[in-house]
């Protein structure tokens, strides 16, 4: 698969995948208890982690090795 067609492929897997998590955020969200603290840990971490599982997806689109074997 050439880099042009990895690249939209991964745009759409990308565009998806937040949708998905956004309505998961805000489902769990609604379960947060009432309390300024506990609101702001969860969508402080909610809002940050959300790339970490794009970044295989982002590293097989530019054809480069997620994780490098030694």
């Amino acid at each position: 698969m050439g880099l042009r067609a990895r690249r939209a492929v991964a745009s759409v897997g990308i565009l998806v995948f937040l949708g998905v998590y956004v309505w998961l955020v805000i489902a769990v969200g609604a379960h947060v208890p009432d309390h300024p603290v506990a609101t702001l840990l969860f969508y402080g971490l909610a809002g940050t982690l959300w790339g970490v599982p794009l970044l295989p997806l982002m590293s097989w689109a530019e054809g480069k090795p997620f994780l490098r074997k030694r």
